[in-house]
């Protein structure tokens, strides 16, 4: 199997603005992910590390340049194409958590599920399991705003594993979190990497979260200007 899972190269992405009518968010970009490991992007505001998150998860498409997740490139898919790719293949977890208010913690993670698959009674049961191992069991009949941030992020990371994808893309995860509730959410993403194997790459400005990671990515003005393994890290 191979070592990296995404690849993208000569990524180029602008965006018109009320101020600049040509802003130029990614200059010339290649990155590489490595597979079963957390990659994490850092920089200050503005860097572009959001942008590049959008464009390797198939949120955006960039101006020029390729994305590959294994052998799929996901700037020749369709629209629609793309979407069964995301739902089936990635999970997403934003500082914000972008729960459904008006469904409960149990119906958020179910509704991924059924998109593209009508069996109901499977995807409520694999959303009780998810639900359980992120510590909610007592809480899966509550709406979001009768819960507190931790827990809303928690049921976000659970609706993100719905569908077992291979890749996890994480945007300021616990960027609106206190520091128990980070850790706690730090502490599933190594599960999430040692026992379930899955890949993670995340967007932080958290130095506790970027502790963890096994691959570090420095962006500065739409560039990457240092990417590393910790040991390499002086």
């Amino acid at each position: 199997m191979n070592e990296l899972i995404i690849k993208a190269e000569n990524i180029t992405k602008s965006y018109n603005t009320v101020t600049k009518n040509n802003l130029t968010v990614l200059k010339n970009i290649s990155i590489t992910v490595p597979r079963n490991k957390i990659t994490v992007i850092f920089g200050a505001s503005g860097a572009g590390k959001s942008t590049l998150l959008h464009i390797l998860s198939g949120l955006d498409k960039p101006d020029e340049g390729t994305v590959l997740i294994d052998e799929t490139n996901l700037l020749k898919l369709s629209d629609e194409k793309l979407a069964r790719f995301r739902n089936e293949n990635i999970g997403f977890v934003f500082q914000f958590h972008h729960l459904l208010p008006e469904f409960s913690a149990l119906e958020n993670v179910i509704i991924p599920q059924i998109v593209f698959k009508n069996n109901f009674k499977k995807a409520k049961e694999n959303s009780i399991r998810l639900l359980k191992e992120m510590g909610l069991e007592e809480r899966i009949d509550h709406k979001p705003a009768e819960l507190s941030g931790g827990e809303q992020q928690r049921i976000a990371l659970a609706r993100a594993l719905a569908n077992d994808p291979e890749i996890i893309f994480a945007d300021e995860p616990t960027g609106n979190l206190d520091t128990n509730n980070s850790n706690l959410i730090h502490s599933i993403f190594l599960r999430l990497r040692d026992d379930y194997k899955k890949t993670l790459v995340i967007v932080t400005h958290n130095q506790e979260l970027m502790k963890l990671a096994d691959y570090l990515v420095e962006m500065k003005d739409g560039y990457i200007i240092s990417d590393n393994y910790p040991a390499e890290i002086n």
